[in-house]
């Protein structure tokens, strides 16, 4: 393993008693050839781009403490914001207490929520991440879709040591459309990425701003939807991962579908339709909903 490099930010961060380290470490676990994370009971090291810049974010879990240190060469930008960064890729700012207390009591949501309190969801790492991880995975399964992940990332070529990392959007738009089908992409699905990634550099798709300004929802799906290659269910899932709104439906997802049909007993899942307005009764938690409609999926 190569040496970390130079800190160039560092924050420790408190956590909630009940924090489910285990739900993050997972997420970022999915990939079995370690490409771009490396993850062990202690935390994770996961290779990132940073304001244009390899770098190497190392997490820590410490007792009722996340220490976070991200590793950029010496002449790397600003790091001001990595704090806040930080609790949102913990998920530090999701809002399960209050969601929490206003739908604990629900007939058949508090039982879930009792016995998995403290869930939230895990965070990629930029919203153009998840994005990027969406629109590649779109109807594939989760399998192929972690595989074509890797591929996507080696051809992007984008390193820090012994660390792959997700490439940003001009990253992405250095490698031509052919590289990308060569990697397993679709036309289709290269042509949304590079479409994406050129909106991203121009500035009509600010998915930093966004993040930053805690976009309302309604208008980041509007324009992700704008976009063609991106479905409903590629905007409510960059909604989810990259944005960790708290209410993005995941109507269209088959495990949230899945878990409706058992939390409710049904006999068939329930159609996107329905599912989406069974869901809307719980705006504006219908991302944590979701969630926990997940684990019975």
């Amino acid at each position: 393993m190569n040496p970390p490099g130079p800190v160039a930010a560092e924050c420790v961060l408190p956590l909630p008693a009940a924090y489910r380290h285990d739900d993050l470490l997972a997420f970022h676990a999915r990939d079995p050839r370690r490409l771009a994370e490396h993850v062990s009971a202690k935390g994770l090291d996961k290779g990132v781009i940073w304001q244009g810049r390899p770098a190497r974010l190392s997490l820590r879990f410490e007792e009722g403490a996340a220490r976070l240190q991200l590793h950029v060469d010496a002449s790397a930008p600003a790091t001001a914001g990595f704090e806040a960064w930080a609790s949102r890729f913990l998920g530090l700012d999701q809002p399960v207490a209050p969601f929490t207390q206003a739908l604990g009591g629900h007939p058949r949501l508090g039982p879930l929520i009792a016995a998995c309190p403290e869930l939230r969801l895990p965070q990629a790492a930029t919203p153009f991440e998840a994005l990027a991880w969406a629109i590649s995975g779109q109807q594939i399964s989760l399998a192929a879709a972690i595989a074509l992940r890797g591929r996507f990332i080696e051809t992007c070529g984008c390193r820090w040591g012994d660390l792959a990392c997700f490439p940003d959007a001009d990253a992405v738009l250095a490698v031509s459309p052919a590289r990308l089908t060569a990697a397993g992409l679709s036309r289709s699905k290269a042509g949304a990425l590079l479409t994406v990634a050129g909106a991203v550099r121009d500035g009509s798709l600010p998915l930093d701003d966004w993040w930053h300004h805690r976009a309302p929802a309604g208008m980041i799906r509007e324009s992700l939807l704008a976009v063609r290659g991106i479905g409903p269910w590629t905007a409510d899932y960059a909604l989810l991962r990259g944005f960790g709104h708290p209410d993005a439906s995941l109507h269209g997802d088959v495990a949230v579908r899945r878990g409706l049909q058992a939390l409710l007993g049904l006999p068939e899942k329930p159609t996107a339709a329905d599912t989406a307005a069974w869901l809307e009764a719980f705006a504006p938690w219908r991302t944590l909903v979701a969630a926990h409609l997940w684990r019975l999926g």
